[in-house]
């Protein structure tokens, strides 16, 4: 009989033994399947980051309007992510997240769409429907009159390409996939840290966190690899004779195949949802979980946890709605999430705002082409920035730091990286030296102010277009708009590259040599400029290594600094007012102040504005740093506040559990000091009955 009970005994350990491990299990499997969800969200957030200069040039747009494209994902993400992170929690979170990545990809796909629908990209007004037109037949020199060359085509067809222009609205498709992308991307973040953070063993949340977010850098390193060589493709590549296209990678018009990086983020974020499907909606934390003595027990106590998770979901909406509005009252009202929350807003809206105009910093500051900057960027900086987050978790785990400890970490590196960021100032670059913006057409005296600079005596019977962008760079060292501009009266016709004869206005600068000709495109930075750029690279590294620190720290603060059952609304609203006021806003204010750096507006056929062809590098760099450093200088006075908050509330909730230890302990004592008194006699009267029984056995 005992042998038979052991033997149960043994079989129902081995079976619980095999249900925890496929728990264990199947948490593990979620990791693996949030890891490729991180790698997919950061991948195509990304690929929208550095095509954005890309579309804005494509469409022939505003860097303003392009910052509201690129805010166009918080928008999509604001609408659903408060109500995700709380009901989100109550529901399946695994298919949540996999529907999630889902919509993901759709919406990257359908950001990719108007590619296709779109005529071919026309990077002159000169330039028409056949693309054998880019050549420099179309070239005006001087004494070609630009106004008879243009009416060559008929009026009707003018007004056919103004229709065109106008109604070439297909930018709204791409703010609209752009949506659905933030839509689909809400559930990952706040439903799977909270998920990790109920099911992890204890201490391990803050490492799968630094790992996850290690791990998500693989993403921008694919995204800037790719971004990379796709940016050295012609937009219609496969479609025109690249042959006759005229502009190079660094020029300000040339435009990359953008719509190629959307096409994989988005098939391979649907790949990454389906996993998500198959995984259960809760698994048991393996140290929270005893042996069951009998197989009977287990299962009533599944049936129990089912059916109170059908009563849970069955409750009334009017309940749920009342418990969210006293939950996000909770949360409102700790004095720790609101000052935090306003702390990283205005840190990572510098940090929103910059980085979605890095791309065309480095373009215009330095001279580096799209697919140079990319290439910086996903080889050496993102790697950096997987190191740093890697670095915090195992830091923060390692030394087992408190909350006060992880507050204090997150503000030394903010400082550090702070004072990494100051040291860009010095590396601004002068701006170029372009005749009729910087300096006279003549190239002899600077200007005041580029509007409306008169022509010189060189170029005024040269009859020019004056709204042209047709960039010569003289082999003076000075740009021209165009080679009419320039006062050149001939070229080497198709032969790459091109090169312009007798320039007039280059002639006047005192060459000595009389060798007077000008080839197309800008000139290049000089070798000062260069070598500023090789120090940006790693002072770059450098920040951010220790930004990098700061979001595995961050995260940890929210989720500690408010009640358990409330972490993933607070993960989820802080989400919403950094994506309202950080993600939409700030690449559109960062966007319309850039907009003023602007020296030169492309125009189309009709006259309307487009996009910007070259800024004014300092004022640009002012402007560009200028902003991040204003926001961030007083994030840094609010960690101040909030640290000193910590340990003002800490303290007070150690006096009162110093209170509350002694007041037990003095109960305890008492207790103790009855029982004792009660004892004593109890023993006497054992001792007595011990004698009379010892007399009487006696």
């Amino acid at each position: 009989m005992d042998q038979h009970q052991h033997l149960n005994k043994t079989s129902e350990s081995e079976s619980s033994e095999k249900k925890k491990t496929r728990r264990c299990n199947g948490f593990k499997m979620f990791l693996a399947a949030l890891s490729f969800s991180y790698i997919a969200k950061t991948l195509g957030g990304i690929i929208m980051k550095i095509s954005i200069t890309q579309i804005e040039r494509r469409f022939e747009i505003s860097s303003s309007l392009a910052g509201l494209i690129d805010g166009s994902f918080e928008i999509g993400n604001l609408l659903v992510i408060v109500f995700v992170s709380y009901f989100g929690s109550k529901l399946h979170r695994p298919k949540l997240i996999g529907i999630g990545c889902f919509l993901m990809g759709t919406g990257s796909i359908l950001t990719a769409l108007p590619h296709f629908f779109m005529g071919y990209y026309r990077y002159s007004k000169e330039t028409h429907i056949n693309l054998s037109e880019n050549s420099t037949s179309s070239l005006s020199t001087c004494l070609i009159n630009q106004t008879l060359l243009l009416n060559r085509t008929s009026s009707e067809r003018v007004e056919k390409d103004c229709v065109k222009e106008s109604g070439s609205h297909m930018w709204m498709y791409v703010f609209m996939g752009n949506m659905l992308r933030g839509i689909g991307e809400t559930p990952i973040v706040p439903l799977g840290i909270s998920y990790i953070d109920d099911f992890a063993k204890e201490g391990h949340s803050s490492l799968y966190v630094g790992i996850l977010n290690a791990i998500g850098m693989i993403g921008p390193i694919i995204g800037f690899t790719m971004g990379s060589l796709f940016a050295k493709m012609y937009v219609d590549i496969g479609y025109v004779d690249l042959s006759t296209i005229r502009i190079t990678p660094k020029d300000s018009r040339w435009v990359g195949a953008w719509w190629l990086g959307f096409l994989v983020s988005g098939l391979f974020s649907i790949t990454s949802s389906i996993p998500f499907f198959f995984l259960p909606q809760n698994p048991t934390k393996p140290q929270k979980r005893k042996v069951s003595l009998s197989l009977h027990v287990m299962k009533t106590n599944d049936e129990t946890n089912q059916t109170a998770s059908l009563t849970n979901q069955g409750k009334n909406v009017t309940k749920n709605v009342t418990g969210f509005l006293q939950s996000l009252k909770s949360i409102l009202t700790n004095p720790l999430y609101v000052i935090f929350v306003l702390l990283t807003l205005l840190h990572v809206s510098g940090v929103i705002g910059a980085f979605a105009y890095l791309i065309k910093y480095m373009e215009q500051q330095y001279g580096q082409s799209a697919s140079q900057a990319n290439f910086v960027l996903g080889i050496i900086t993102i790697p950096t920035i997987a190191v740093g987050m890697f670095l915090a978790g195992y830091i923060i785990k390692k030394f087992k730091l408190p909350l006060v400890g992880i507050a204090k970490f997150s503000f030394l590196t903010s400082i550090i990286s702070f004072l990494f960021h100051v040291l860009y100032f010095p590396l601004i670059c002068d701006s170029k030296s372009v005749a009729g913006l910087t300096l006279t057409y003549d190239g002899n005296n600077s200007v005041a102010s580029h509007i409306d600079v008169p022509l010189s005596y060189c170029n005024s019977e040269c009859d020019c277009d004056e709204s042209q962008w047709e960039p010569v760079c003289g082999n003076n060292g000075i740009t021209y708009l165009s080679p009419c501009l320039a006062g050149c009266r001939s070229s080497s016709g198709n032969k790459k590259p091109i090169v312009f004869y007798n320039c007039s206005c280059v002639e006047v600068t005192g060459l000595q040599n009389r060798n007077y000709s000008a080839h197309l495109g800008e000139c290049p930075r000089d070798d000062a400029c260069t070598r500023k750029f090789y120090v940006y690279v790693v002072i770059q590294v450098l920040y951010a290594l220790f930004s990098a620190t700061e979001v595995t720290s961050s995260v940890l603060l929210i989720v500690k600094i408010v009640q358990p059952e409330l972490k993933a609304l607070a993960v989820g609203f802080h989400s919403m007012v950094i994506r309202t006021l950080g993600g939409i806003l700030a690449p559109i204010y960062f966007g319309a102040l850039i907009d003023r750096t602007c020296m030169k507006w492309s125009t189309s056929s009709c006259g309307a504005q487009g996009a910007c062809r070259i800024y004014n590098s300092t004022f640009f760099g002012r402007v560009y740093l200028g902003i991040s450093l204003a926001l961030r200088a007083p994030a840094l006075v609010l960690y101040i506040v909030f640290i000193f908050l910590i340990n003002k509330t800490f303290q007070e909730k150690d006096t009162k559990s110093l209170d509350n230890e002694r007041k037990l302990m003095d109960e305890a004592n008492l207790e103790f000091l009855s029982n004792s008194e009660h004892f004593v006699p109890s023993a006497g009267a054992d001792s007595n009955l011990y004698m009379k029984d010892n007399a009487v056995a006696d």
